[in-house]
């Protein structure tokens, strides 16, 4: 995760430090430090993306404040960590597929796009939306089951929210064994598909936003915090802290961006993870449940067009703040993770 075109395309008037590609990553401390720090990004963003499955899944559509004093003065603050456990045993394993499959194809088709003659510039880019595009279709694989039974933790036993009125599962692992038992392993993996189409064209539109958010953010207020160049006043200089500033407010605006063009599919794909799925598992007529079709019909049936974009304000939140620390966190970790690292 680098700043790619904005990098080159501004190379004559900002010299920003050079990425930090695969090879140069101390590969066991870059998993050990990852685990652990975004296991504490992940815990800080959880009631958020919480409140937005809450909202999903409800009837009416009701202010996120008051869904949050509602849940905290029912269940108490640890209700806003409902199925965190489930989730933080998925997530390692999923961000470790993720970093690794981003990094490996980022740098393979950078090298393979540069020996084909493409620029520097354009060779980054490209480098960079294939990275993300497969790194979040290989993080599916592990992703997928873990919303699955996360997310029926997180709506259950609370009165307002469709076919989640009544407690059903103890933890995680009796959520996996019944969803099992009820659908077989295909279960588990219940709107992969629709998953896949919303993170893959997501992370592309996180991507495109990225990039030109950051040559905004580096052509408006970025020059003028930056150190010149003594030796040459035809450049700038940015320190580390200007640099990550620049990283993080981009990476805000990319997360809003792409949380409201992909808003309907994400509603979409956590009914038919949650809701269908309970339908068909509490149903001895049907085990496959609606389609995508009856998902959206039922939607749609429930609060008109606009039903496909509640939860919009924590998932907004919850993309901003997560896009934020994400790309901050990242490149912090691959500065302490790189090969004879000598810090910022």
């Amino acid at each position: 995760m680098n700043l790619g075109a904005a990098e080159e395309e501004s190379a004559q008037e900002i010299h920003i430090p050079a990425d930090i590609n695969w090879e140069m990553l101390d590969k066991s401390k870059f998993f050990v430090l990852g685990a652990a720090l975004f296991s504490g990004v992940s815990g800080a963003l959880y009631p958020a993306v919480l409140m937005k499955t809450r909202q999903q899944v409800c009837h009416s559509q009701g202010s996120c404040i008051r869904t949050a004093f509602t849940l905290v003065r029912h269940e108490g603050l640890r209700g806003l960590y409902r199925g965190f456990g489930t989730s933080l045993m998925g997530t390692i394993p999923a961000r470790a597929l993720y970093m690794t499959a981003l990094e490996v194809t980022k740098s393979n088709v950078g090298s393979a796009a540069i020996s084909l003659g493409f620029t520097e510039a354009k060779a980054a880019a490209v480098a960079n939306a294939v990275g993300g595009l497969s790194a979040a279709m290989a993080a599916q694989l592990v992703w997928t089951p873990v919303d699955v039974v996360s997310q029926r933790l997180m709506v259950q036993g609370s009165a307002g929210l469709v076919n989640a009125s009544r407690c059903n599962y103890v933890n995680g692992f009796d959520a996996f064994r019944k969803i099992v038992r009820a659908d077989g392993p295909k279960g588990l993996y219940r709107g992969f598909g629709i998953s896949i189409l919303t993170y893959a064209p997501s992370n592309a539109v996180w991507w495109a936003s990225y990039s030109v958010a950051q040559r905004m953010v580096w052509g408006g207020v970025g020059c003028y915090v930056c150190k010149k160049d003594e030796e040459n006043g035809n450049t700038i200089k940015p320190d580390s802290k200007t640099i990550m500033a620049v990283q993080g407010v981009s990476a805000a605006i990319a997360g809003s961006v792409s949380a409201l063009i992909t808003m309907p599919l994400d509603t979409i794909k956590t009914r038919l993870q949650v809701l269908d799925g309970e339908d068909s598992s509490n149903s001895s007529s049907s085990k496959r449940g609606p389609g995508i079709g009856q998902a959206v019909r039922n939607l749609v049936r429930e609060g008109g067009w606009t039903a496909c974009y509640r939860g919009l304000g924590p998932r907004c939140a919850s993309m901003s703040m997560s896009a934020t620390t994400m790309i901050t966190t990242y490149e912090f970790l691959k500065r302490l993770s790189a090969k004879n690292h000598d810090g910022f």
